[in-house]
């Protein structure tokens, strides 16, 4: 495999940096640290390490190898150890790095839990629905055939899906491994595509801006902090995002502070991008000094804000869900019952 392909779980990757950052807070050398390491590492770890003891003997840095496998170490991972290389800061940065993949972590499993929920009700229709379609539906069928009437087109539709998935099977299960096959092969070519279709929805939307924000302002605080100008760091923050309008909106406060702007000037001009708060608060920052302070004050904050909106969706989604569940499974068994009920009704006034 190729190093810029490489990857590792995030619990190795915080285990590696933590172990760094131990070792060389205990002052021993960097050598040293990554030999003893390699002891009981495995799979890809220690191919990072491996790769990372073989640039240390020829007189690299630490950044350098890490630049290599851009799918475990981002942009901003790779400069800010390169400016505390150059600092002399290498054991704090690394704490602070460990911190921040916890967090992200953290925010990452808020967004997953709240699809569990989803996921989980879709799956249990699929299961009712299959169970109709290979259990119920042809019994029915059976029925029908033998009293010879016409059938409604849900109906028909039903019990043609049935007789494919119960006739065909083979066919049938390599046609559906097929599109997911092809759907994930879409997806892959045209990731970009797809993740500003699905972003772009209404909800979605501004959930995903605020994401962006809390990603934006916690890695701008970890650059601040790492001692990275700020024009450096803002160009470095503006790949984090997914939203185009809110890395223009960075490219935009970059500009103004390049010209001899504050950084939040450049924001007022995005205010319906950017929360009020979050600029009121890099203002006090500004004033104060502390602007990586205030960043992370903002980071903070924004990460609870997600947090209570997720729970909110949440909360919206299960009812809504189970509607739509009801209303299909209701469906399904309308077009069972009404040929049923047809026939009741014509026998009726032959009585």
């Amino acid at each position: 495999m190729k190093l810029q392909n490489l990857t590792i779980s995030n619990n190795d990757k915080i285990t590696l940096i933590s172990n760094l950052h131990t070792m060389l807070s205990a002052g021993i050398p960097i050598l040293e640290v990554v030999d003893s390491l390699l002891e009981d590492a495995k799979g890809n770890q220690k191919k990072v390490l491996q790769t990372l003891r073989a640039d240390l003997g020829q007189g690299q840095h630490i950044y350098f190898t890490f630049s290599k496998f851009p799918r475990v170490f981002d942009k901003v991972t790779v400069n800010i150890i390169k400016a505390s290389e150059g600092a002399g800061t290498l054991d704090v940065t690394l704490k602070d790095i460990t911190e921040n993949i916890k967090q992200e972590m953290e925010f990452s499993d808020k967004v997953k839990s709240a699809l569990i929920y989803p996921v989980f009700i879709l799956g249990v229709f699929v299961m009712v629905m299959l169970v109709i379609l290979i259990v119920v539906v042809p019994k029915i069928a059976t029925v029908f055939s033998r009293l010879n009437v016409t059938l409604p087109l849900p109906t028909r539709i039903m019990i043609f899906v049935s007789n494919l998935l119960l006739n065909q099977t083979i066919p049938f299960v390599l046609g559906i491994a097929g599109i997911i096959a092809g759907s994930v092969w879409f997806y892959k070519k045209n990731k970009a595509l797809f993740v500003q279709t699905l972003t772009s929805l209404p909800i979605v939307s501004r959930l995903t801006e605020e994401i962006d924000l809390t990603h934006f302002s916690r890695s701008l605080y970890l650059l601040l902090s790492a001692g990275i100008p700020i024009t450096d760091a803002l160009e470095m923050t503006e790949g984090t995002v997914i939203k185009k309008r809110i890395a223009k909106a960075i490219r935009h406060a970059r500009n103004g502070v390049s010209s001899g702007k504050k950084f939040s000037e450049g924001l007022k001009d995005n205010k319906t991008i950017m929360p009020p708060v979050m600029i009121k608060i890099i203002e006090a920052g500004e004033r104060s000094g502390s602007l990586d302070k205030a960043m992370q004050e903002v980071s903070e904050f924004l990460d609870y804000q997600v947090s209570g909106r997720l729970k909110t969706m949440t909360a919206l989604i299960e009812p809504l869900l189970l509607v739509v569940v009801g209303i299909l499974v209701g469906g399904m068994m309308m077009a069972i019952i009404a040929p049923i009920y047809g026939l009741i009704s014509q026998v009726g006034p032959a009585q």
